[in-house]
């Protein structure tokens, strides 16, 4: 598979017109925009078990991982932002693909760290995110969203311990740098540079809903990692949807 051109630039400051988006980012978006809703469970035993890529959104509560992946998909209610963040203690899945041949997933775990979730639910969900992204098998890839103003929590810093030996073996790793478009330049250039350090040599882009920053390029990476490889089953040997 020849890979995505990601030439493509955002679109641009002071007035000027936005760069059409290059054939190979209009096919990642359009594949995006297939998105729609799977399943939702509460712990590892209500996922249903699949053999098409799955590729797993996580992050801080607060961090823009709803509005990522609604930007991704182009839609905007897709994945749920809470009112009250950290409430929301579900894996929701969301089909890719042709309606009836799913050819990959994407998973929303629900943001960790908020400070108003009791100790108890903090464990409990950190416990069971950790056994899904060590145990799942069909994981292809993990997508860390983190404000750049902050940089990575401590329970960042334990994720990507937890994912470090998977990674290790292939296992692909997106670090998005959400609010992007809160920097100045300078500083975007040093939250860039500082992540790269720290990302154990996963990818890592910037990204900003509001200026359309690294739209193109993310949906071009997480449309690689999904379709490359020749153990991927056909579009006629996939599951067919749940109703």
């Amino acid at each position: 598979m020849t890979p995505p051109n990601r030439s493509a630039s955002s679109p641009s400051h002071g007035g000027k017109p936005a760069a059409k988006p290059q054939p190979q980012a209009v096919q990642a978006l359009g594949w995006l925009h297939t998105a729609r809703f799977l399943t939702t469970a509460p712990t590892l035993e209500h996922l249903p078990a699949l053999d098409v890529p799955e590729i797993a959104f996580v992050g801080r509560s607060n961090a823009g991982k709803s509005t990522c992946i609604n930007t991704l998909t182009q839609q905007r209610q897709l994945a749920f932002a809470s009112k009250k963040p950290g409430r929301t203690q579900h894996i929701n899945l969301f089909a890719l693909g042709k309606q009836g041949a799913t050819d990959a997933v994407l998973a929303d775990l629900p943001g960790y760290g908020y400070a108003a979730v009791p100790q108890q639910d903090k464990i409990r969900w950190q416990q069971v995110m950790a056994n899904y992204l060590v145990t799942r098998e069909n994981l292809k890839a993990i997508v860390l969203l983190t404000d750049p103003r902050l940089g990575l929590t401590e329970l960042d810093q334990v994720l990507l311990e937890v994912v470090r030996p998977r990674v290790e073996e292939g296992l692909k790793f997106l670090v998005v740098l959400t609010k992007a478009d809160k920097l100045t330049r300078s500083e975007a250039a040093k939250a860039l540079s500082i992540m790269k350090l720290q990302a154990g040599g996963g990818e890592v882009r910037l990204f900003s809903a509001t200026k359309r920053t690294g739209i193109e390029d993310v949906a071009c990476l997480l449309w690689d990692w999904a379709h490359e490889g020749p153990d991927l089953a056909s579009p006629q040997d996939r599951p067919a949807e749940t109703p």
